[in-house]
């Protein structure tokens, strides 16, 4: 019977670690995700500066090039301009799919929508560096929080497994 005790109680420890460790990983995954975008906007800039390929082609390109999550906003707003304009499917795109960003970043990512597809080449280039200077701003937002609350959570978790655990020995 003490031992069915005793593997609960390394359960529950091991448990609540795994849940404290998951949710600061948040932390890493937004601020690797805003790298992300802000990588696969330059990738977009240079693209439609140099290569004068339609806007469809480079977000397939894209898609294929970045992390699963950015890659996923890129394709469905591909898909999407088949049917829609490239600033509505853009929008939509960015809040249909699931990624670790916060509002602020989606709204952020969202301003690129504006200009998208509607202006000439400067407009365009001009909108994407807007839009990239607000991520930097977000990226440096993301960093102070990963330094603040990744240890925190972590810990945290491990504590409350821990607490649990003295209170049911």
């Amino acid at each position: 019977m003490q031992v069915v005790k005793y593997f609960i109680l390394f359960l529950i420890m091991i448990s609540s670690s795994m849940i404290g460790k998951s949710l600061s990983k948040k932390y890493i995954y937004r601020l690797t995700e805003l790298e992300e975008m802000k990588n696969a906007l330059n990738i977009f800039k240079s693209k439609i500066k140099f290569t004068y390929e339609p806007i469809p082609e480079i977000f397939g390109e894209i898609a294929q090039n970045t992390n699963k999550n950015i890659g996923k906003i890129f394709e469905t707003a591909k898909q999407k301009m088949k049917s829609d304009n490239a600033n509505v499917a853009w929008e939509q795109a960015v809040d249909e799919t699931i990624t670790n960003l916060k509002k602020e970043d989606k709204y952020v990512i969202k301003t690129l929508s504006k200009l998208l597809g509607q202006t000439d080449l400067e407009g365009q280039t001009s909108q994407i560096e807007i839009t990239q200077n607000f991520l930097e701003t977000q990226i440096k937002e993301a960093q102070e929080e990963k330094a603040k609350n990744e240890k925190l959570y972590s810990r945290l978790g491990t504590t409350i497994g821990l607490a649990i655990v003295i209170i049911l020995f």
